[in-house]
């Protein structure tokens, strides 16, 4: 008997696995949604924020107010909770002129006009100014200090000049931070590049992924706390979604009180325990699948469901290929992680956020395991650079990755492994 393993991918064809190999497998798990539209469900939320009062109690009508929202790698549904957000805002006498947006892409490239308008709505860009916050422009940056801890604070100069700054996002599991959502609106979202440097490199540096990824509060996460108060962050609306993309939880008020209570329903939906690791795991690296940078979050995942001596075989068809923002990962690839670590306590390596994330992914592919890629956006000669084997379809790479291990190997298989957290405890 086998199992067909279907992909949400187009140029992935499915594959037959047998079934006798597989040791688990782990998708977003089955949780019961509110069958209300999306907006009514904001409009519940927004009048019961956590650890603070309403956004009509908590402005006087004259304020600026700056919304960040997160951008196209993340599904968080800011078309919906937006307009309800704004006319909240006019409740309380905010004028349509005070209100501005800035999406808040980290390092990522900045939206198009198309893609602002599916994540704002067209009522949204067509009446207020949605700004691109670009982390290597340093006009936009301002410098304001350093967290008690010594982070250096290099913030977009917007929130400098608003009185009242809102986050939207959603919360997922995520290997820098702990989880998505929160102050990660502000770190790395309207962040320069010394500062979201400066957070994950001490992520990577220190912690391996079991160490942060799905803990709630970790030292890197309260970090990006203190940036976020730092730099004015008063207010956050996170969603949390279902795996078929339907909002499961919503949480609104305190940056940090409202972010710890959406974790435990993230937890519901991407947390996934198994009892044991396999020799193989097969990740797709879904919704995380638009290049190689934001794909690792599939690497991530599948480091804890895989053997040390393990092969992973990572499904992404990565469209936009490696990471055009940031050239030095196609350069370096992920197959030195130890040299990387030593160029940067050398003062040889000057992007701490790269360094990271080649730390982070090399550490899970290198040593005793190996490591297969099935993508059409990514070349054999660029792919092997990265520290992949290339495989033109999964039915290869699961042959390779047999050939590897046996013919009697367990295979994991990891659906929506962009967000799904593997809990092992063994």
């Amino acid at each position: 008997m086998a199992y067909k393993l279907v992909f949400p991918h187009e140029d992935v064809p499915p594959v037959d696995i047998p079934e006798r190999n597989i040791l688990h497998i782990i998708e977003p798990n089955d949780v019961l949604i509110d069958s209300r539209p999306t907006k009514q469900l904001v409009a519940e939320c927004l009048k019961n924020p956590i650890g603070m009062g309403r956004l009509v109690d908590e402005l006087n009508g004259d304020e600026k107010v700056l919304i960040l929202v997160d951008d196209y790698t993340r599904l968080t549904p800011a078309d919906k909770i937006l307009p309800v957000m704004i006319e909240e805002l006019f409740q309380a006498g905010i004028p349509v002129e005070n209100i501005n947006i800035l999406v808040a892409s980290g390092t990522h490239r900045a939206m198009n006009d198309e893609e602002k308008l599916a994540k704002c709505g067209r009522w949204v860009v067509e009446n207020i100014k949605v700004h691109d916050h670009l982390w290597y422009d340093n006009e936009q940056l301002v410098d304001i200090g350093a967290t008690d801890n010594g982070t250096v604070v290099v913030i977009n100069r917007m929130l400098t000049e608003a009185d009242f700054i809102i986050g939207i996002g959603h919360i997922v599991p995520h290997r820098v931070a702990g989880f998505s959502g929160g102050s990660k609106i502000v770190q790395p979202g309207v962040c320069g590049t010394v500062t979201t440097g400066q957070t994950h490199w001490l992520s990577a540096r220190d912690y391996l992924g079991k160490d942060i990824m799905g803990k709630i509060d970790n030292p890197v996460r309260e970090e990006i706390n203190r940036v976020g108060v730092d730099a004015g962050l008063k207010f956050i609306f996170n969603t949390v979604q279902a795996g078929n993309g339907k909002v499961y939880a919503c949480v609104c008020g305190d940056p940090v009180k409202a972010y710890r209570a959406g974790c435990r329903a993230a937890n519901d939906v991407y947390g996934c325990e198994i009892d044991s690791l396999a020799d193989i795991v097969i990740a797709d690296a879904y919704p995380s699948h638009m290049n190689m940078w934001q794909s690792s979050k599939g690497v991530y995942s599948a480091d804890l469901a895989l053997k040390e001596d393990g092969v992973l075989i990572l499904v992404s068809p990565c469209r936009e290929g490696i990471a055009a923002e940031h050239p030095e990962v196609g350069e370096l690839g992920y197959s030195r992680p130890v040299e990387v670590a030593s160029m940067v306590e050398a003062g040889e390596f000057e992007d701490l956020t790269v360094a990271a994330h080649i730390l982070h992914v090399g550490r899970v592919i290198t040593g005793e395991r190996k490591a297969i890629m099935v993508s059409s956006g990514i070349n054999r000669e660029d792919m092997e650079r990265l520290g992949f084997m290339k495989a033109e379809t999964v039915e290869e790479a699961l042959s390779t990755a047999f050939r590897l291990k046996g013919q009697d190997a367990s295979v994991t298989i990891l659906k929506h492994a962009g967000e799904v957290m593997p809990i092992y405890n063994g």
